[in-house]
């Protein structure tokens, strides 16, 4: 007798044994195909009896998407009014009736325009090209988070996330080994980015100026990155180089909205491959040619366009830029850059916050530099 219950204490212990294994391979499934975290109810006595599947990412709430685009184009929150990117029009009569544009809403998990992006910008190794190369790390996380603290006063109504925006290829004035008037920075560098935006519970954005490569080549070079949910993209027509011209030079490149969409749906097929919350892509603009064929800008669910405003000088003319070529030429979201130094030449000064949140539609992407 006593073998038997010894067998059916055996049997019992091996049965509960499979059951867990059993259970455990369906959660590790359903994660797989889901992406959601699994989690268990007991009852009483310790036994299973439920399965809950939680959301990886927040559910997108339109209501408050539709409230928030209306209040960044100064219009009351309950407004219906959008505007097709197809069909705006920079004329007097209708000018005013631009924003908000019609756009697909984004999938789950969209950071803008819930949030505020404010990003410090540059490259280590250089002191030249941002306030990232220009002081120690201790100092630049400092000075992002008063910047940080000066904008959720500003507008207390949108949360404010700090970013690393990181120049991952940088234009250069030689050609270099291929020829591309291009340098990519070793992993060394970008992890250095990764880890910083960390320590402020911060995003990464990954800078990409191609000289006379292109996005084909160098942005899937950064898949490695671009499949952290916290890693976004920034393109700088800018240094977009045609055959004959050198970064640095009298020359503005440009980028074409053929070349802009392919990054777009690069992005989104990363997006769908790792089960990531929407993409971001900056690019770069302060010229009419930095980017042709705007209305052609194609905006999915899966990729949240940001297009800003870099130009540096005194506030009246950074204010007429954004007009002429951020507000008059919509895509999806807009972006301003300041400049700690170039906006303060000649006794300027550079744009306030509340001289920012006049803009039309109020910027939700700022950057420092």
């Amino acid at each position: 007798m006593q073998i038997k219950k010894v067998k059916k204490v055996v049997k019992s212990k091996k049965f509960w044994l499979i059951s867990s294994i059993v259970y455990l391979a369906i959660a590790v499934v359903l994660i797989f195909l889901f992406g959601n975290v699994v989690s268990s109810k007991l009852d009483a006595d310790g036994q299973l009896i439920k399965n809950i599947i939680v959301p990886k990412y927040p559910a997108l709430n339109k209501k408050d998407y539709d409230e928030r685009i209306n209040l960044l184009s100064h219009l009351s929150a309950t407004s219906t009014y959008l505007q097709d990117i197809s069909s705006t029009t920079t004329s007097t009569s209708t000018k005013k009736l631009i924003w908000p544009i019609k756009t697909p809403y984004p999938d789950d998990g969209a950071l803008l325009p819930f949030n505020r992006i404010v990003a410090y910008y540059g490259n280590f190794l250089s002191t030249g090209m941002g306030v990232l190369g220009e002081y120690p790390e201790d100092q630049v996380l400092s000075m992002l988070q008063t910047e940080v603290a000066k904008w959720t006063a500003a507008d207390p109504s949108t949360p404010v996330i700090p970013a690393i925006q990181y120049i991952a290829v940088t234009a250069q004035g030689y050609a270099g080994a291929d020829g591309k008037y291009r340098a990519r920075m070793p992993d060394d560098q970008i992890q250095k980015a990764i880890d910083m935006a960390a320590k402020i519970n911060g995003i990464v954005i990954l800078d990409v100026q191609i000289g006379q490569s292109t996005l084909e080549d160098e942005v899937p070079l950064l898949e490695k990155y671009l499949e952290m949910p916290q890693v976004h993209l920034a393109i700088d027509p800018e240094f977009a180089m045609q055959p004959g011209q050198v970064p640095g030079d009298v020359y503005v490149g440009t980028m074409d909205a053929k070349d802009i969409n392919w990054t777009i749906n690069y992005l989104a097929g990363l997006v769908k491959q790792y089960d990531l919350p929407p993409k971001i892509l900056v690019i770069h603009r302060y010229r009419e040619g930095m980017v042709t064929n705007y209305k052609e800008i194609e905006t999915i669910p899966e990729v949240q366009v940001v297009m800003n405003m870099d130009g540096w000088g005194a506030p009246a003319g950074k204010t007429s830029i954004y007009k002429e070529y951020i507000e008059d030429e919509p895509v999806e979201f807009t972006g301003i850059k300041l400049f700690y130094k170039n906006d303060t030449t000649s006794g300027s000064t550079m744009m306030t916050t509340d001289q920012i949140l006049k803009l039309t539609p109020e910027p939700i992407y700022i950057q420092y530099q």
